[in-house]
């Protein structure tokens, strides 16, 4: 299975920290995850691999995160159409946290709360992923 392809799919794990080069070094460490760094614009993102797989990234806190946000991983789930799966969140009872954006080079993405309050990243992937 081709997790990018895939709708419903975990694809993706992100962890926003406030050390993360400190983390990359703690999961290299504990889990035996490479890193390589990828500048973002941002500030350096680093992509987590098993072997060949990238598997996830660590990146610092985003510009605007609400003051004392603590770390937090968080999960990508692949979805065909970005927009369809918000307005079906939306019919079900979820809301939209973060409206839909392109992330250049890797798809389309957004962030959405289940009626419970818990939120999920879905995205998009453009080919290749």
């Amino acid at each position: 299975m081709d997790v990018f392809k895939t709708p419903g799919a975990i694809s993706w794990s992100e962890l926003m920290t406030t050390d993360p080069q400190g983390a990359a070094a703690f999961y290299g460490q504990l889990f035996g995850w490479q890193s390589k760094n990828m500048d973002m614009g941002t500030g350096a993102y680093h992509v987590q691999s098993v072997g060949d797989s990238m598997i996830g990234g660590i990146m610092g806190m985003p510009p605007g995160s609400p003051p004392g946000m603590p770390p937090t991983w968080a999960l990508y789930v692949t979805v065909a159409n970005v927009e369809e799966t918000i307005a079906q969140c939306e019919k079900l009872g979820g809301k939209v946290c973060m409206p839909a954006m392109d992330i250049p080079g890797v798809g389309r993405m957004a962030v959405i709360a289940d009626p419970q309050g818990a939120t999920l990243n879905i995205m998009a992937y453009s080919s290749p992923a």
